[in-house]
């Protein structure tokens, strides 16, 4: 078990430690995540194994500067690993009850954290490795993309984003992962990119996006997300984000 919160004999009170994410293996599928530049606001993605044949992970993007919103990140994290172990490990677990009842949990703790309301919108997954298969809940985020042999399809909002309302719910539906099939995540940073000398005045967008994940032939996840965020910083002229740009990304093998 993680501890999150570390205590000095001179502190007033405990500090909030964001625990460092360490992408578990996966069989058959490979998960990893990439960020560009100094963390200015409120991204943050983890992972944890949950199960023998269950990995969860997801992307969160908490309202605010990084420096206020610390605490929130660092107790959402705690609630995230041990709740997600706890729901999703149940022999006799539905994973689309587990996955609301994480939100649950999730809103709780963050309205309680921040002594009020404080809005994060989420894009939460949990992957069978056995199965293929994804359960995933999409909490005001900007929409997932799924990639097969037909094209990019989108993972659209099934809620309101976490941290607003503590009873709120959110659906959580399952799809299938083809082999050499993907998923690509990306925060509001990364659309909302605004370009710079032949592309002033525009954004980057869900459709630029699109673009390069449908050209991009990456066979890591690393790899794929760096090219997504490279095409922002081209996009941009090279000039320094003004929001966090993170992109996080699950590639099924052959």
């Amino acid at each position: 078990m993680f501890s999150l919160f570390q205590h000095r004999s001179s502190d007033p009170a405990p500090t909030a430690e964001i625990v460092p994410t360490v992408f578990p293996k996966i069989a058959g599928a490979d998960l990893g995540a990439a960020f560009v530049g100094k963390r200015v606001a409120g991204d943050f993605y983890d992972s944890v194994r949950v199960s023998p044949e269950r990995v969860l992970f997801g992307l969160l993007d908490v309202a605010g500067r990084r420096e206020d919103t610390r605490g929130i990140v660092a107790a959402a994290q705690q609630i995230f690993r041990e709740s997600g172990a706890e729901l999703f490990s149940r022999p006799d677990m539905n994973e689309s009850t587990a996955m609301s009842e994480l939100c649950l949990r999730l809103n709780r703790g963050m309205i309680e954290r921040a002594s009020g309301v404080h809005a994060c919108p989420a894009f939460i997954a949990c992957y069978h490795e056995v199965f293929g298969t994804l359960c995933y809940t999409n909490a005001g985020h900007t929409p997932g993309l799924l990639r097969d042999a037909t094209g990019i399809t989108e993972l659209a909002s099934t809620g309101l984003p976490l941290g607003l309302f503590s009873h709120a719910t959110s659906d959580a539906p399952t799809v299938a992962v083809e082999k050499n099939g993907a998923l690509l995540l990306v925060s509001r940073g990364v659309i909302e990119c605004e370009g710079h000398r032949a592309n002033s005045g525009k954004e980057f967008t869900l459709e630029g996006v699109k673009q390069v994940f449908q050209a991009d032939s990456s066979v890591s996840t690393e790899s794929l997300c760096v090219s997504v965020l490279d095409a922002v910083a081209k996009f941009s002229a090279g000039y320094a984000p003004c929001d966090d740009r993170t992109a996080l990304a699950l590639l099924r093998t052959p």
